[in-house]
C-alpha cells in the first residue's frame, strides 16, 4: 500500500500542476496591486472549477502524503517525489504544447538516476 500512496500523490500532484497552468494560460494578465492579484486569484479559486480541481488535488496529494509517511522514512519516500518533475514535463509537452528539448531530457535522465541511486541507498 505505501507505494500506492506515494505514486498518489504524484498523481494528483502533476494532474494539479498541469490544469492549474492550463487555466491560468487561459486568463487576462492579472492586476498589478498585491491585493488585487489576491482577490482575483481568489475568485479564480471558486470560480473556475478546474482550479478548483487543482487545489482539491493538491489537498488529496497531501493526505496521500501522510500515508506514505506512515509507511516509509521521509529520506526513501521523498526521492520519489521527483518523479512529478518527469510527469509535469511530459504533461505540459502533451497537454499544453510546450517544448521539449535536449536539455529537458538530460535533466530528466540526471532526476531518474538520482531516484533510483538514492532508492537503494
Amino acid at each position: 500500500m505505501g507505494y500506492f500512496y506515494i505514486l498518489s500523490c504524484i498523481a494528483f500532484t502533476v494532474y494539479g500542476q498541469i490544469v492549474l497552468k492550463w487555466r491560468m494560460n487561459m486568463q487576462n494578465e492579472l492586476p498589478a496591486g498585491l491585493l488585487d492579484k489576491g482577490i482575483a486569484l481568489t475568485k479564480l479559486i471558486f470560480t473556475d472549477p478546474f482550479i478548483f480541481s487543482g487545489f482539491s488535488a493538491a489537498f488529496l496529494a497531501s493526505l496521500f502524503w501522510m500515508a506514505a509517511m506512515s509507511k516509509f522514512s521521509i529520506s526513501f519516500a521523498y526521492p520519489f517525489m521527483s518523479l512529478a518533475f518527469v510527469f509535469v514535463m511530459f504533461g505540459s509537452a502533451v497537454f499544453l504544447g510546450e517544448s521539449l528539448n535536449p536539455q529537458k531530457f538530460l535533466g530528466t535522465v540526471i532526476i531518474v538516476t538520482g531516484l533510483v541511486v538514492l532508492s537503494k541507498a
